[in-house]
């Protein structure tokens, strides 16, 4: 079978194990179901997600021009602290920034390579724990907007990390720790502001993802070097594709590419 199709992130849903999927155009792939089989990626061209055009991807899945224009891009989105719709204030479009920003916000903790803060849209969840890979999470704060989110993040960046060391993760080389005790632990830090918004009775998520075989040295696939990749899948895990030779593939990464994928 043959699969064309530009990539954007896989969907996922919650269960044991994760279950994820492709989605292009005009297919739709349970990746879990590719486990064990060959697979050939083949690069065709560009595809921006945002215009449509075979424009150079830039970032994010978008061009040099749509990344610098469309609010989807703007810096508020991996900087929720720079947040000013609650202020009614606009960065590039308020209307969509209202939307996204004023709504519920969680920051949370979660352990992919080791114990990191994060924040993301109460909708997200557990959704962007799946994508970063991470085998536990819990929440800390819920709070009404994005901006609560971000300055509390920041807060608490001072006492625990807030980045993923990816070839970790993937080796699933990481240990069991208890967040619920993090969570204590990190309460004094908590803004003022926050501290209202405080969970103090949950417990932790766990997370199972469908690898047959973890990369004992993990080399990332670039397509633009390496146009043709043919491999047998050996597991998924955040957003990354594992194969059988340590090959891994982050398609979140490859975001507005163009693939040609066959199986078998």
């Amino acid at each position: 079978m043959n699969y064309v199709g530009v990539l954007s992130k896989m969907q996922t849903e919650n269960g044991s194990p994760i279950q994820y999927y492709l989605v292009f155009e005009n297919d739709f792939l349970n990746v879990n179901q590719l486990l064990d089989k060959k697979l050939s990626i083949s690069f065709v061209k560009y595809q921006c997600l945002n215009c449509n055009l075979g424009k150079k991807i830039y970032r994010q899945g978008f061009c040099y021009d749509c990344f610098y224009e469309i609010p989807q891009a703007a810096d508020w989105i991996m900087r929720p602290e720079l947040s000013m719709a609650h202020l009614d204030k606009e960065d590039r479009d308020l209307v969509y920034e209202k939307k996204v920003q004023l709504q519920p916000h969680i920051v949370y903790l979660a352990n992919s390579s080791n114990v990191k803060v994060g924040v993301t849209r109460k909708t997200q969840v557990p959704t962007r724990w799946i994508d970063q890979g991470a085998h536990e999470a819990i929440e800390i704060v819920e709070v009404p907007n994005r901006y609560l989110a971000g300055v509390t993040e920041v807060a608490l960046k001072d006492h625990v990390g807030d980045k993923t060391n990816w070839r970790t993760m993937l080796k699933n080389e990481i240990e069991d720790v208890d967040l619920v005790a993090w969570r204590n632990k990190l309460k004094q830090y908590i803004p003022e502001e926050a501290m209202p918004y405080f969970i103090e009775n949950n417990t932790e998520t766990e997370l199972e993802f469908p690898v047959l075989q973890y990369p004992t040295k993990p080399k990332s696939l670039n397509l633009e070097k390496t146009p043709h990749y043919e491999g047998v899948l050996k597991g998924i895990k955040g957003q990354y594709l594992i194969f059988e030779d340590n090959t891994v593939f982050n398609v979140r990464s490859n975001e507005g590419y163009v693939v040609s994928i066959t199986v078998g």
